[in-house]
């Protein structure tokens, strides 16, 4: 098993709340990390059916086989359990006593607000951190290869061929997961739909012309949308508030979570495709979006990145808000650093002000750079944007 960042969190977490969850998108390591972490407590999944009836049948009964806790995976398809985990914590606070797995946001999030709000804490774990495999000697060699090849565990701990899993991984997506959250009428046009999305990571979410392209409603797009983030297949970066007396742009802009999966989902294959291939810069900054929010949930934290443009045309990639301060990221796919990179962080300076914090240019390059402006980050080292 490849280490993982969020295993200190789990624990730390379970010293100190009766129920810890753990969500994300499917296939992302979250079974094997919870038995590997609490490799003390029994664990049972409630895909099996005979396991899953049970549970439905007599959910005190079924709870009552584990007086000492256990870790109970995809529970979010039983929710009868909730209520009846709630009466057992609330009899006894002891921590640590029940880890709760689910794959489905909605799913999973609607029982514990309902059930066992204040008595949970809960971290989403998103496929292998670029670090985690660096750590493990299992990073690729080029950023395009990453890029393709994208950080699902399975392609990394079975050697399976990407495009292969991935080809896999999205029918059982759509006839699985989509399904069960969502009314599809016609798969082939949702499928088209997740591959219109894929050409559009990066970019502002418009959902009258992706529902447009795609035959559908503009409701239908949202409810799509929403059903994907649900799942944890795509993110919606936030443009950040602050105005400086500046007209913004409102509208959140589209990011897949794994860039793997829509460089799959684009046709692209190999890594020769992507030097001179027009979605380049924007699978590269899906990348680094997909990097940062791994380091925070990781932490067991919510995201603390945005990015901010205007109505004038002025626009940072990516803001990291630390609380006091407001720190601009500029993403660049080249491998080379050219002087026309630094323009955003002169204008971002006379917009904001200067910041006692450089910003950061994330490039596909590999040498790490301190500049009069901003310190120049390598793509192998993007975790260091939030350290």
């Amino acid at each position: 098993m490849i280490p993982r960042n969020a295993e200190k969190t789990l624990i730390s977490l379970a010293h100190g709340y009766p129920v810890v969850a753990v969500t994300g998108p499917r296939q992302s390591g979250k079974s094997t990390l919870v038995k590997h972490a609490f490799n003390n407590k029994r664990y049972v999944t409630l895909e099996d059916i005979e396991v899953r009836e049970y549970a439905q049948n007599d959910p005190k009964g079924f709870l009552a086989q584990f007086p000492q806790g256990a870790v109970l995976d995809e529970v979010q398809r039983v929710p009868t359990l909730f209520s009846y985990l709630q009466t057992i914590v609330d009899v006894n606070r002891k921590p640590g006593q029940f880890i709760l797995t689910g794959s489905q946001q909605f799913g999973l999030y609607q029982q514990i607000t309902q059930s066992l709000a204040g008595r949970v804490a809960s971290v989403v774990l998103l496929p292998f951190a670029f670090s985690e495999l660096k750590e493990a000697k299992q990073d690729l060699q080029t950023v395009e290869l990453s890029l393709i090849t994208g950080f699902y565990p399975p392609i990394y701990d079975r050697s399976l061929d990407a495009s292969v899993w991935y080809a896999n991984y999205v029918r059982t997506y759509v006839e699985r997961d989509v399904r069960q959250m969502i009314q599809v009428r016609d798969l082939s046009t949702f499928q088209r739909f997740v591959r219109m999305c894929a050409a559009r990571t990066g970019q502002l979410l418009n959902l009258s012309a992706l529902a447009n392209d795609c035959g559908i409603t503009h409701n239908t797009a949202k409810a799509w949308i929403s059903t994907m983030e649900a799942g944890f297949i795509l993110y919606l970066l936030k443009p950040h508030f602050q105005n400086f007396n500046k007209r913004l742009v409102k509208t959140p802009k589209l990011y897949f979570v794994d860039s793997g999966l829509a460089a799959w989902l684009l046709g692209i294959q190999k890594p020769e495709q992507l030097l001179v291939h027009p979605a380049r810069g924007a699978l590269f900054e899906t990348f680094v979006v997909g990097e940062l929010l791994k380091c925070r949930f990781n932490a067991g934290l919510e995201p603390n990145i945005y990015f901010w443009r205007d109505r004038t045309g002025n626009e940072i990639d990516i803001v990291i808000d630390n609380g006091t301060t407001l720190i601009p990221v500029e993403v660049k796919s080249a491998k080379t650093v050219a002087p026309d990179f630094f323009s955003g962080f002169k204008k971002w300076e006379r917009i904001a002000g200067k910041s006692e914090h450089k910003g950061w240019l994330i490039y596909g390059g590999e040498s790490f750079q301190n500049r009069t402006d901003c310190v120049v980050l390598p793509w192998r080292r993007v975790s260091e944007a939030l350290d």
